[in-house]
């Protein structure tokens, strides 16, 4: 069965793409939740008419998230946190405080998009986060977590 997904659905897909699913999947889960719509045939040709019309504002949007990857990278992204004895956290390093310390240098990061390299975060020391800017670009940034 081809259906719409009218938005994001992990694993699957991203909003207005055309996909083919399984048909229990597509009629039990994916279109009575409202994240999809049956495909047929004047659907389909809506549809690639109105990708033609959103092309030109996709382009703008991936060029702007590029250039907010390119400013990033070339920045030093630190989190502080509490330290205690030998260097390790009291408590851990989460995404929400990665996001945060992005907000302070200057750029607005959707959380949900963030995923860190390492499982948890409990000691001083340099990291890697995998960060979603637009869904043609997924790139890896360095931070840094130091004491407060």
């Amino acid at each position: 069965m081809e259906i719409i997904l009218k938005q994001d659905v992990e694993k699957l897909g991203y909003k207005d793409d055309l996909v083919k699913v399984k048909n229990g999947y597509g009629r039990n889960y994916l279109i009575p939740k409202g994240l999809a719509i049956l495909a047929n045939e004047s659907v389909k040709k809506m549809h690639t008419e109105t990708l033609k019309q959103r092309a030109f504002k996709a382009e703008k949007i991936k060029d702007e998230a590029q250039k907010t990857f390119d400013a990033l990278k070339s920045m030093s992204v630190k989190v502080g946190a509490k330290v205690g004895e030998n260097g390790k956290i009291f408590g851990s390093v989460n995404i929400l405080q990665v996001a945060d310390a992005i907000k302070k240098l200057g750029f607005e990061i959707n959380r949900k998009g963030i995923t860190l390299k390492q499982d948890t975060i409990k000691q001083v020391g340099k990291y890697e986060a995998e960060i979603k800017f637009h869904r043609d670009i997924v790139e890896t940034i360095d931070f840094e977590v130091v004491e407060e």
